[in-house]
């Protein structure tokens, strides 16, 4: 019986190339990580060698395949193979069968290694170390699975003038503004323990913080407490938490915050239908003074996806239903690309009010600014609330910085799939307004051709 000691999805590729071109079946192989074996692994077995017979399989698997690589779970190996197998033996759309117990696990171990690297770009955080005349910024991470190789590329895109090394106990990574250079392991008792950079860091995230939003379940289970040890800014929460009732108390005395959102409005009864009627008599901002009405949300009741613009726009605002308009249409070509019925989704906009300016009788849109989509935002949270989604869609920057924070770059993080607070599959991907301003006609196809790609990434 074959052998296999494999570490990386490249080896694993290469070894299962090799097994599927002799016809040797899963049951016949036995695959393991280079620790876990007493002999040198087999070579290649006898038959066709790598690259002289090409298989077709689904993008979608490889794609997945090379994160599920990631797993620390040694069965993923053998999971792998028997998948491969069976999408080349006459199961061309075993993907698509959630049923499947391969699938199952497929999924599962793809969702947790998904996460695991959401959660390391989320808690890495680098403390500056001076070496002679040159800083270097080093950070030491406890992932639960092996995905330096999956995240790295993310920090040499945000960080790329700083020299930094980001160190966990299987394996570290380090960038010199040009390369990604990877390495053993580290201990967490080599990794730096401050500077001052985390001084500031602690000012900033205290003034973040809001006291009337304490989540800590949710906060626990966005922060896992394992990773508070590296995480400066952890050592505050007891104390700001302590003082959050004062604060609270500050602000409504002062009118900062509750009197001026959408909170004020809402209902008793929180259904949709009663926010949907409550969201007609807002005046949290002044968008209402000169909007015709208030555009709510439309769409399925029950939807796996719900799709968030910006604002209504000019026929949005005269109709009272959002993406009626041109850009609308729009979206409607790319759903129907990526094969979704629009009566399945549930379309909506961070900013229920039109806000435009004047230009002879033409009314043009300008963009809400943070005061006005603050105020508004209750009204989505309470959306997303009660529709409790699997899937969204965020389309432009406005939308994508509302939910997942005002760093978020659309022209970098376009068609990330992310965990956000309100579900485990959220993604960002053009405003078919922006696609309809681009003048560029093969930069706007290949824009709509992105929005569609990602839209069908939530099917």
């Amino acid at each position: 019986m074959p052998l296999r000691a494999v570490e990386t999805f490249e080896e694993w590729r290469e070894s299962a190339r090799e097994l599927l071109a002799a016809g040797i079946s899963p049951e016949e192989v036995t695959w393991a990580g280079p620790s876990q074996t007493l002999f040198t692994p087999e070579s290649a077995h006898a038959g066709q060698s790598a690259g002289t017979q090409n298989f077709s399989v689904p993008p979608e698997f490889i794609e997945r395949a090379r994160t599920v690589a990631c797993h620390l779970d040694v069965s993923r190996w053998e999971l792998l193979y028997r998948m491969l197998w069976r999408l080349t033996h006459g199961e061309r759309h075993l993907l698509k069968d959630s049923a499947d117990d391969d699938v199952s696990r497929f999924q599962r171990m793809h969702k947790a290694v998904t996460r695991d690297v959401h959660k390391m770009k989320a808690f890495v955080r680098f403390r500056k170390v001076e070496v002679g005349s040159e800083e270097r910024f080093i950070a030491w991470h406890r992932p639960d699975h092996r995905i330096v190789r999956l995240a790295a590329p993310f920090f040499a895109r945000r960080f790329p003038a700083m020299e930094w090394t980001i160190l966990t106990p299987a394996e570290s990574v380090s960038w010199d503004q040009q390369e990604l250079r990877y390495g053993p392991g580290v201990p967490a008792s080599e990794a730096p323990e401050g500077d001052v950079l985390e001084d500031l860091w602690k000012t900033y995230y205290v003034s973040t913080f809001n006291p009337a939003r304490i989540k800590m379940k949710t906060m626990k289970k966005e922060m896992p407490v394992r990773h508070w040890p590296t995480l400066p800014e952890t050592a505050l929460i007891p104390e700001m938490l302590e003082q959050a009732g004062q604060r609270v108390t500050a602000m409504i005395n002062t009118r900062e915050g509750f009197e001026t959102t959408a909170t004020s409005y809402f209902p008793e009864r929180m259904t949709w239908k009663n926010v949907a009627e409550a969201a007609q008599h807002c005046k949290a901002c002044h968008l209402h003074e000169h909007a015709t009405q208030t555009v709510f949300g439309a769409g399925a009741k029950k939807p796996e996806i719900v799709i968030i613009g910006e604002q209504p726009g000019d026929r949005e605002d005269l109709e009272g239903e959002p993406f009626v308009g041109p850009a609308g249409q729009l979206l409607d070509e790319a759903l129907a690309g990526a094969k979704i019925d629009r009566a399945s989704v549930y379309i909506t906009n961070v900013v229920k009010h039109f806000k435009f300016t004047h230009k002879g009788k033409r009314r043009l849109h300008q963009k809400p600014n943070a005061r006005e989509i603050s105020a508004c935002r209750p009204w989505l949270e309470a959306e997303l609330e009660i529709l409790k989604p699997s899937s969204i869609v965020l389309l432009g920057a406005t939308a994508a910085q509302a939910l997942l924070g005002r760093d978020f770059r659309i022209t970098r993080q376009r068609g990330e799939m992310m965990k956000s607070e309100w579900c485990d599959r959220t993604i960002a991907t053009w405003h078919p307004a922006a696609i309809l301003r681009m003048p560029d006609q093969d930069r706007r196809r290949q824009m709509k051709d992105d929005l569609t790609l990602d839209l069908a990434a939530v099917r």
